[in-house]
């Protein structure tokens, strides 16, 4: 019941430091996970995507408060309960983020994390298949690929894009990430290539490297060092301790709760709560931050979607040939197609996602429309509005009060309804023409800013990305919790490592830059020179004060 290092959770950042940890054989590695096995194809068969994230038994299964800016509605919020956490539920798209946002980190006292400091870290943990020469990793862990774009949709979007004057990029991750282009999957040999597939489970077959089921309680600290950490198994109460250091890999929503049910927080909060006050951070839970989406949906007039396996006899089929054979619908998210575009001039990086999916349906698995249809999943990724993590009670088997504050910054909204209008653009291209069909949502009678408006109060979603709620900065920086090696200020010998500790969102789905996260964290955590800084320079577009285009 003891290890030199404990990590607490074993998702997207703790399964790559289980991997580097232990990696030169010196140390010994617990990683303590509360969810269980991964096995199964609910979760490896890459179709199947919107099935664990709506279980229970892979899914915390946490809900905002009602949303004041959203008709008040209570906003779903999945983390992953299992062996990989998100990556073991989440759509498997790979997107390292624009350069400029890991220049922001510096800018905001993650001194060390700029884009030429993380560049080296993207490149030793992918294993790239098509990406661009020199800009991408070719023998590290996380396969990543792109898919088969045997639906003619695929092309048809990228083409559209660049038919209303966009840019295209071959290779997002690469050099230029802005423009139309093919999507990037963690997905190999037909299989979800999660964090657990990639990282944890060859880890695991190291001698030094165990995974121990429970519920972590809280961080034990004995004269203001973390020494282990407090577990439930089996119904009884345990320590299990750590010779050199905690880390804590446990979300944006967990990190910030077992950090505060240790006694490292807002001291007020703690002390409300009947906790004693450890460390008073008071940027613990707050700075929460996270993208927004909604479904652009259109009829298709040409039967080409992936409407006709929706019926459960064709699931079962597509089912059956990635069982027997690793191939057909099953091998795909089928998010292949996507864009990175700049809402207006002046904006120097993109600030708009979309992902193209052939068919029209939703999260749920439930159609739109009773017939063929595709849709965009489009979002503004740089909103300003910021939310918070606390505690329910000092129960730790409570869910944590979690807030967005969503669409609580004017601009926010004044950048979806340009969302709106931009994709009426992209789809109205001649590309599009043969199938084309009428909208389905929002809606063609849905114009007016005020329309528009009430369209996005009751249908924006969570695309699932939230990040800050420990911040990562100067160690005199009031509401920073981890200083630039991702220790915690005011404890020694605890770090955390998680999306929780980005100071200010990335451009684009986390999984890629939460693992990124992992791997840089494990080098100051072995006290190793970090990977030489880059000198490549990013593709910047020579318009970006004229013209969003």
């Amino acid at each position: 019941m003891q290890a030199d290092f404990i990590i607490v959770g074993s998702g997207s950042a703790g399964s790559a430091l289980a991997y580097r940890l232990s990696e030169d054989g010196k140390h010994s590695v617990l990683v303590l996970e509360f969810g269980g096995s991964d096995l199964g194809p609910f979760i490896q068969m890459p179709a199947a995507l919107a099935w664990p994230m709506s279980m229970d038994r892979y899914n915390w299964g946490y809900l905002s408060e009602p949303e004041p800016n959203l008709n008040d509605r209570r906003i779903t919020a999945p983390r992953g309960k299992v062996i990989g956490g998100s990556s073991s539920i989440n759509g498997m798209v790979y997107v390292r983020g624009h350069a400029e946002d890991f220049n922001r980190w510096e800018e905001l006292g993650a001194r060390g994390w700029a884009y030429a400091d993380v560049l080296p870290y993207f490149k030793r943990m992918e294993h790239s298949h098509g990406g661009e020469e020199g800009w991408r990793g070719g023998d590290g862990p996380l396969h990543v690929q792109r898919g088969g774009v045997a639906n003619p949709l695929f092309r048809t979007f990228v083409d559209a894009g660049r038919q209303a004057g966009f840019e295209t990029t071959d290779d997002y991750n690469g050099s230029k990430q802005e423009g139309f282009g093919l999507m990037e999957q963690t997905i190999w040999q037909a299989r979800r290539w999660s964090a657990a597939n990639a990282y944890l489970k060859p880890a695991l077959k190291r001698p030094n490297v165990r995974l121990l089921r429970g519920f972590a309680r809280r961080i034990v600290i004995e004269d203001g060092r973390a020494v282990g950490v407090e577990i439930e198994r089996s119904g009884k109460i345990e320590v299990v301790r750590a010779n050199r250091e905690v880390i804590v890999s446990a979300s944006s929503f967990n990190s910030p709760k077992l950090l505060m049910l240790s006694g490292i927080g807002p001291a007020e909060h703690l002390q409300e709560m009947g906790i004693e006050v450890k460390a008073d951070r008071p940027g613990v839970g707050a700075n929460l931050q996270d993208h927004m989406e909604f479904y652009f949906q259109q009829i298709s007039l040409k039967p080409v979607t992936l409407y006709s396996w929706l019926p459960w006899f064709w699931q079962g089929v597509a089912g059956a040939q990635w069982m027997l054979f690793k191939s057909g619908l099953g091998a795909s998210n089928q998010f292949e197609a996507c864009a990175f575009l700049r809402s207006s001039a002046g904006v120097k990086q993109p600030d708009i996602q979309y992902h193209f999916l052939p068919v029209a349906i939703s999260y749920d698995g439930k159609a739109a429309a009773k017939s063929h249809g595709f849709q965009v999943h489009v979002g503004y990724n740089l909103s300003k509005s910021r939310g918070s993590v606390t505690l329910r009670s000092a129960d730790p088997k409570a869910d944590p009060v979690i807030r967005f504050n969503y669409m609580s910054h004017p601009e926010d909204w004044q950048k979806f309804r340009h969302c709106v209008r931009l994709t009426r653009e992209i789809f109205g291209q001649k590309a599009f023409e043969p199938y084309r069909g009428p909208e389905i949502q929002p809606g063609e009678h849905v114009q007016t800013d005020d329309e528009i408006d009430a369209f996005l109060r009751e249908h924006l979603e969570s695309a699932y990305h939230p990040c800050g709620t420990c911040k990562m900065g100067d160690r005199d920086d009031p509401m920073a919790v981890v200083d630039h090696e991702t220790r915690v200020i005011g404890v020694d010998a605890l770090r955390v490592a998680d999306s929780s500790i980005f100071p200010h969102i990335t451009y684009g789905n986390l999984n890629g830059p939460s693992i990124m996260t992992g791997e840089k964290a494990a080098d100051h955590i072995l006290g190793r020179q970090p990977l030489a800084r880059s000198n490549q320079q990013p593709w910047i577009s020579p318009r970006w004060e004229t013209s969003d285009r």
